[in-house]
């Protein structure tokens, strides 16, 4: 157990809220991405059966394992085609968007239908007492890691969402060069994230960023539901 708790990112005991946060959090992002480029008319993601909330079609072993052990790691993407959008670039950007903002979405709601059971008597009513802290325990994963995925994936580094946004705002000429360094950059992106020494400066002012803007959803709970 000593030994499990140093290899992975969390503890044995919140592992589960962890990995249930993270399925639910890929498994939107990937399927909102999905979702509106076949919207907008590229079938691709349909085609491939992307366009679903169940999770085997989203989560990526690798990328699990991995988020498990250095806390940093990735959902399957999904392919588009923004030739067959009728306004590319601006299709291009709404769909990369659309996963980010999905997963600050789920942190909302997760906040408000939290303070809203709390606010009605559920939480707290249970014989249990580690119901309610399962509960709260979850809730804080939830909100957290969509926090950072939300943060995360608008990095602009390939092969973020943050990146192609960025591409589709640049000029066709200047997007058209950094394609040709998208490979390199990504290498670069990945020493950065997995070198131990430099992790301190990459990955947890993320973490640090993220529980910042999580602390603005547990506010906003407060203030609707009066604690």
């Amino acid at each position: 157990m000593d030994f499990l708790n140093q290899v992975l990112f969390v503890r044995l005991d919140v592992l589960p809220f962890y990995v249930l946060a993270l399925v639910i959090g890929f498994t939107v992002h990937e399927f909102s991405h999905a979702y509106f480029a076949n919207k907008f008319g590229d079938p691709t993601a349909k085609m491939l059966g992307r366009v679903t909330l169940n999770p085997a079609a989203h989560i990526d072993i690798l990328g699990m394992i991995l988020l498990l052990i250095a806390g940093f790691g990735w959902a399957r993407p999904v392919p588009v085609n923004r030739a067959n959008f009728d306004r590319p670039r601006l299709m291009s950007i709404v769909v990369s968007a659309a996963g980010p903002v999905s997963n600050l979405l789920i942190a909302l709601v997760t906040a408000v239908i939290y303070y809203a059971l709390n606010y009605f008597g559920v939480i707290g009513s249970f014989a249990n007492n580690r119901i309610d802290i399962a509960i709260y325990t979850f809730v804080q994963y939830m909100i957290l890691m969509n926090c950072f995925l939300f943060i995360f994936n608008l990095i602009p580094l390939p092969p973020l969402d943050g990146y192609r946004i960025v591409s589709e705002l640049l000029p066709p000429r200047i997007s058209a060069k950094l394609h040709g360094f998208e490979q390199w950059a990504f290498l670069l992106f990945l020493l950065i994230v997995f070198l131990p020494p430099l992790k301190m400066y990459t990955i947890q002012p993320l973490y640090e960023l993220a529980g910042t803007l999580s602390g603005s959803f547990y506010s906003l709970g407060n203030l609707l539901f009066g604690g």
